[in-house]
C-alpha cells in the first residue's frame, strides 16, 4: 500500500457538476454550496449566489468544487466527515432556492468512503 502524502479532498465535482456550476455562475455570478441535511430540499446540496446564505460556527466548509466554496452544517458532517463528497447532477427539478432549478437539473450529492490511509492524513491534518 502507497503512502498518501497529500490531504484528499473532502469534496470533488463530476464533469457535469462543473460544467452546470459554470453555467450558473455565468448567470448568476460567484456562487456557494450548502448541504444542510435537513429534509426535502435541505437533503440536496443547494447552491446560491455567494454570501446569500449566511454560514457560521455550525458551518464546515469542506473545500471547493470549480471554485466555488462548498460547505457542511457541522452535524451533518460529523456524520460525512469519514467519506468524500461528490457533486454530481441528474436530470430532475433542484431545491425551492437552489439556482439550478430552471435548469432542468439537480445537484445532487454521491460519497465514498475513506480509505483509513485516507482517514489518517485527514486526523493528521486536523480536518476530521
Amino acid at each position: 500500500m502507497a503512502t498518501i502524502t497529500h490531504l484528499p479532498l473532502q469534496v470533488t465535482a463530476t464533469p457535469a457538476a462543473v460544467a452546470l456550476i459554470d453555467k450558473l455562475r455565468t448567470k448568476h455570478g460567484e456562487l456557494m454550496f450548502h448541504q444542510s441535511g435537513g429534509c426535502c430540499d435541505g437533503s440536496s446540496p443547494m447552491c446560491y449566489p455567494r454570501g446569500e446564505f449566511l454560514t457560521g460556527d455550525s458551518d464546515v466548509l469542506l473545500g471547493e468544487v470549480d471554485d466555488t466554496p462548498f460547505y457542511i452544517s457541522r452535524a451533518q458532517f460529523e456524520y460525512w466527515k469519514h467519506t468524500q463528497i461528490i457533486l454530481d447532477v441528474v436530470p430532475g427539478r433542484g431545491g425551492m432556492f437552489s439556482l439550478e432549478g430552471p435548469e432542468g437539473l439537480r445537484f445532487l450529492v454521491r460519497s465514498r468512503v475513506f480509505q483509513d490511509d485516507e482517514i489518517k492524513v485527514l486526523r493528521t491534518a486536523g480536518r476530521i
